[in-house]
């Protein structure tokens, strides 16, 4: 049995911070979405398919590997709800981590795009996403998002029935980990490694 989180939200909302706490409150083990991609950036070059080839690779090893070894797992996604590949991709990953015994919840963060803009610029996100780091290229993809992709649900919209949406507009990571232990009474487990 392995539980699965994600946790998603546009870019900049607050993911990675908010998991990081999560993983301490939880014990849950830990993939950012930058974890793939940076590797296969850093070997085959963003955004050729050699690179996303390698990135869908990585990520399908450690679902794999999570389900198989009974290892709960949070992982961060920015989920275009426009896009039938993204819903279809998660509902994929319910499936799968339902079918090993565990629990599907996902997570949704939003803030307004000034806190967003702001949070793309924090020394641990620059120091932990290395793509990251050609700020104005980051904030213009950041921006023109916004126009291809609705990067959060429509009201009344869900994922799964453990769907949770939250504002951490003004909210720190802390705040919103113990929202989500409380809402869905996640209580910390350890994982066998």
């Amino acid at each position: 049995m392995a539980n699965l989180i994600v946790i998603s939200g546009p870019q900049a909302v607050g993911k990675m911070t908010v998991a990081e706490q999560l993983k301490e409150k939880t014990g849950y083990s830990l993939m950012v979405n930058h974890d793939s991609i940076e590797v296969s950036d850093k070997i085959f070059g963003r955004g050729t398919d050699a690179q996303k080839e390698l990135n869908k690779l990585i990520r399908e090893n450690v679902f794999n590997i999570a389900t198989k070894n009974n290892i709960d797992l949070i992982f961060t996604f920015v989920t275009a709800f426009n896009c039938d590949d993204d819903i279809n991709y998660l509902n994929n990953l319910k499936k799968q981590f339902e079918e090993s015994g565990g629990t599907f919840y996902f997570v949704e963060l939003y803030a307004d795009v000034k806190t967003r803009l702001d949070r793309n610029v924090t020394p641990h996100r620059l120091a932990s996403k290395f793509s990251k780091n050609d700020i104005e290229r980051s904030n213009k993809d950041l921006i023109e998002s916004m126009d291809k992709y609705r990067l959060n649900s429509n009201e009344g919209e869900t994922i799964c029935n453990n769907h949770l949406k939250i504002d951490n507009t003004i909210l720190l990571p802390e705040e919103v980990a113990d929202m989500i232990v409380d809402y869905f009474k996640t209580k910390k487990r350890t994982n066998k490694r």
